[in-house]
């Protein structure tokens, strides 16, 4: 009996130690894998969350396996879906971005665009790199690029630091443009000398006196950089037409203030339209003005909402001739925005992007400026069909702000009215920040642009042009109501054209 005793004294002193071993090792492994992801800069999550994150990535990929059973398919998540969002990680991960076993797209709502194939795409070797467009032709000035796809306006201050400056080298190793948003021009978007647009809008933060109106001086001043090469007047914006920029106090920083020419702390409301615009003369006084002063290419941003607004602004530049016109306009779709919008707005307001950007271009087609005028279309477009759609309607640039989000490493947490981003991007907690290196997701900023383009390169080829820009109406069919498709160029037909002024 003592020696059953004994042995069964052993065993429970060997599993002890085993045991304490086990955790020992566990121990050991956890501190080792903080170390790892503390130190990393690939994983934004992983630095910031250390170890913890490595969960999610863990249920993410088993929620390949059980989603179909218990959760959600991957184009039922809003406002992007899973299948949307991890086309763009992977194009900025540069990986192999080839899907198996079939499309899960349904070709059946109304609506659906798709391409149609040419039965002879063009050849890898009678492929052309997208044609170089002249914005501004009468600026003294004017701003020659073939960049076809660019980062949409997130203002310093909406974003951080690193985010700031992650897409600025990004830009630059693209060969593309970033968009100032509206809160003003920072040392972090000119470090890298990549090609900028500064935004002017309603506050006309950092361009502007203290008690509001334009400081001519410090438009000069933003003009004398090289790398600032359009300005662009932001009417409105697609989370919120009608309501001027929100950014919270908390997010309200020292610099943030110094740039914007605010208070420290104090919520940045901007006016919900620009004073001195009250109807299509004044903008192209306001245009005009800007050009004159900057020398540079000017053009406007807005959210394409009354009809007759289009019509009023050809007919007035047709009046006063082709000089007077802006030098582009982007259009912004109601399904845009990234920050914060009442619901209100952001449900309700505006035109969404698939019925304002054939109107515009067909209005300006109808005054003979659509070749003065160049389109820049925004809005929702992080995928190359969206893109490629875009160009088939008529647009001469494509921009996306949340696309460039989440080649940053946004995981759509939905937070970026709060100073509270996962991820570092739409915070100024510098312990949210620490996970976002600047240098390694501007690589992946680079690679997904460069990999959008190869993308929309790709659908053109297939339709039997050489280049992206050559898209037509007639290469895309939508879906209508009875289930049958139509060409777009049937359903957009081109107007009957009014003479120009000369």
């Amino acid at each position: 009996m003592s020696e059953i005793s004994n042995v069964v004294l052993s065993l429970l002193e060997l599993l002890s130690y085993a045991f304490i071993f086990a955790v020992g090792a566990g121990v050991l492994w956890i501190v080792v894998l903080y170390i790892r992801d503390k130190t990393q800069t690939e994983s934004t999550l992983r630095r910031n969350y250390p170890v913890v994150a490595r969960f999610r990535y863990f249920f993410e990929h088993m929620g390949e396996f059980f989603r179909q059973y218990f959760f959600a398919q991957d184009r039922e998540e809003m406002p992007f879906n899973r299948a949307e969002r991890s086309w763009v990680y992977r194009a900025a991960k540069n990986v192999d971005s080839t899907v198996a076993f079939g499309s899960t797209r349904d070709l059946r709502p109304t609506g659906t665009v798709y391409f149609v194939n040419c039965p002879f795409p063009t050849l890898e070797q009678d492929a052309k790199e997208p044609s170089e467009t002249m914005v501004g032709p009468y600026a003294r000035q004017p701003y020659t690029t073939d960049s076809i796809f660019n980062i949409s306006g997130m203002s310093y201050g909406a974003i951080s630091v690193p985010a700031v400056r992650a897409l600025a080298a990004g830009a630059k190793k693209a060969g593309i443009w970033i968009n100032t948003g509206e809160g003003g021009l920072s040392p972090y978007h000119l470090e890298s000398g990549a090609d900028i647009v500064f935004q002017i809008g309603t506050g006309k933060f950092g361009v502007r006196k203290p008690k509001g109106g334009f400081d001519e001086d410090k438009l000069r001043a933003v003009a004398a950089h090289d790398a600032v090469r359009m300005f662009e007047i932001k009417l409105s914006q697609g989370a919120k037409p009608g309501k001027g920029g929100i950014l919270p106090g908390a997010k309200v920083t020292k610099d943030i203030a110094t740039i914007r020419g605010l208070d420290v702390g104090k919520d940045a409301i901007s006016p919900n339209r620009h004073p001195e615009i009250n109807s299509v003369d004044d903008l192209l006084d306001m245009i005009s003005y800007v050009r004159n002063v900057t020398g540079k290419p000017v053009g406007f941003k807005a959210v394409i909402g009354a009809y007759g607004f289009f019509d009023s602004l050809c007919k007035e530049i047709m009046l006063r001739g082709p000089k007077s016109a802006p030098d582009f306009v982007t259009i912004d779709s109601a399904d845009g925005g990234t920050g914060a919008a009442p619901m209100s707005l952001i449900d309700n307001m505006g035109m969404p992007l698939r019925e304002s950007l054939p109107l515009a271009v067909d209005i300006l087609t109808k005054y003979g400026l659509r070749d003065r005028v160049k389109i820049c279309a925004s809005g929702k477009l992080i995928n190359p069909s969206e893109v490629a759609w875009a160009f088939c309607a008529g647009a001469d640039f494509v921009k996306s702000a949340r696309g460039f989000m989440f080649a940053l490493g946004c995981i759509q947490a939905l937070q970026c009215n709060k100073n509270t981003c996962p991820t570092g991007i739409t915070t100024h907690n510098s312990k949210l920040q620490f996970g976002l290196d600047p240098t390694s997701k501007s690589e992946r900023v680079a690679n997904y642009a460069k990999n959008m383009k190869k993308e929309i390169s790709v659908i053109a080829h297939s339709c039997g042009v050489a280049e992206p820009r050559l898209l037509k109406r007639y290469h895309a069919r939508i879906v209508l109501d009875n289930g049958r498709s139509v060409s777009m160029d049937e359903l957009f037909q081109e107007p009957e054209r009014v003479q120009a002024a000369e």
